[in-house]
C-alpha cells in the first residue's frame, strides 16, 4: 500500500465469544486477512456495547461472561478489502448469533514498516 493513497477500512462488529469452527473468530478473521495480503488488521475489544439483539454486553468485573464487543479493522485498497470481504461473507452470513460490517473510504498518509528488534 502506498503513502498519501485512498483506501477502503472494512470493520466487523462481532464478539469475542463467536467462533468459526474450533477459532475464536476474530483471530479467524485476522489469519485469514493476512493471507489474503492485506495491508493491516487490528482487533480492538470494547467495553460495552450492543447490536442488533440490543443485549448490553459489559466488561464490568463482576460481570462472569466474558462476551464483549469485538472490531475487526482491516485497511488496504478498495479492490483487495472488497474481495477480502466476499471470501469471508459466507462465514458472516452464516453466524449463529449478528454482526455488523460496514466500510468507510479513508486516506493513508503513512504505511511503513517498523526495524525489526535483534533480540
Amino acid at each position: 500500500m502506498k503513502n498519501k493513497h485512498s483506501a477502503l477500512r472494512l470493520r466487523i462488529y462481532i464478539s469475542t465469544t463467536d467462533r468459526h469452527k474450533e477459532i475464536l473468530l476474530y483471530e479467524y478473521l485476522v489469519l485469514k486477512a493476512k493471507e489474503f495480503g492485506i495491508a493491516g488488521a487490528t482487533v480492538v475489544k470494547g467495553i460495552l456495547g450492543y447490536g442488533a439483539s440490543s443485549v448490553i454486553y459489559s466488561g464490568k468485573f463482576w460481570e462472569v461472561s466474558e462476551k464483549l464487543p469485538v472490531i475487526v479493522e482491516v485497511v488496504d485498497e478498495e479492490e483487495k478489502v472488497l474481495s477480502f470481504y466476499e471470501s469471508i461473507t459466507p462465514i458472516l452470513d452464516n453466524m449463529r448469533y449478528g454482526c455488523m460490517v460496514t466500510t468507510e473510504k479513508i486516506e493513508v498518509l503513512l504505511y511503513k514498516s517498523g526495524k525489526k528488534s535483534t533480540n
